[in-house]
């Protein structure tokens, strides 16, 4: 499958989750390939923008494996996502300028 996030290889304390679309990976993964959903937050290469738009409080994990066909997708708003594992939910607050990124892009936070 050529639209798929990587999958986390580690599980516990070093998985974080996007702000903005709730796909969950390792800090390392999303530092060397950034959200393959929100590649505006340019979080590739870039720890600091890691740490503001991704968050470790997250509750829940859903793989999602043909967003398109998946009911559990479209429950989760995620059916034009790329495949996964996402957060049923997440917490946290992005700084202004990151909002205001995904407001631009997403027309909503979440």
């Amino acid at each position: 499958m050529e639209d798929a996030a990587e999958v986390p290889r580690e599980s516990g304390k070093n998985m974080c989750a996007c702000m903005s679309c709730k796909l969950v990976k390792t800090y390392a993964q999303f530092i060397d390939r950034g959200c393959e959903n929100c590649d505006y937050l340019n979080m590739e290469g870039d720890s600091g923008r890691v740490t503001d738009c991704t968050t470790v409080n997250f509750t829940g994990l859903i793989a999602i494996v043909d967003p398109a066909a998946s009911w559990s997708a479209k429950w989760q708003h995620a059916s034009s996502l790329v495949a996964g594992c996402y957060a049923l939910d997440v917490q946290g607050v992005v700084p202004e300028h990151v909002e205001d990124l995904i407001r631009d892009r997403r027309g909503r936070y979440r």
